[in-house]
């Protein structure tokens, strides 16, 4: 049974930061997984914030390039997201994902709501 436990959303000014985590637990874990982050905005389709492979690769998407940092402690199984600058556009809810053998796995969400 795999599990994601996300913590770290809340509300926050324009331009201030915060950092999300995500521990995944798991029976074992493949030669290679990913583990990302994702977010949906209401009324909007789930989008690609950040991902990254066990081995160190990293994507990022547009919207949070130069803001965000992804990264990850293998060791621990968890994924973390800084994110600095935050603009009225990043709130939405933030979902934790995994790639393990090939199967994709959800976290439940965690809401994060930039606004002054």
């Amino acid at each position: 049974q795999v599990q994601l436990v996300e913590s770290g959303g809340g509300l926050v000014q324009p331009g201030g930061s915060l950092r999300l985590s995500c521990a995944a637990s798991a029976s074992s874990f493949s030669l290679i997984n990913v583990m990302a982050w994702y977010r949906q905005a209401p009324g909007k389709q789930r989008e690609l914030v950040a991902d990254i492979t066990n081995g160190g690769t990293i994507t990022y998407a547009d919207s949070g390039k130069g803001r965000f940092t992804i990264s990850r402690d293998n060791a621990k199984n968890t994924v973390y997201l800084q994110m600095n600058s935050l603009k009225p556009e990043d709130t939405a809810v933030y979902y934790c994902y995994l790639k393990n053998f090939g199967l994709v796995y959800w976290g439940q969400g965690t809401q994060v709501t930039v606004s002054s």
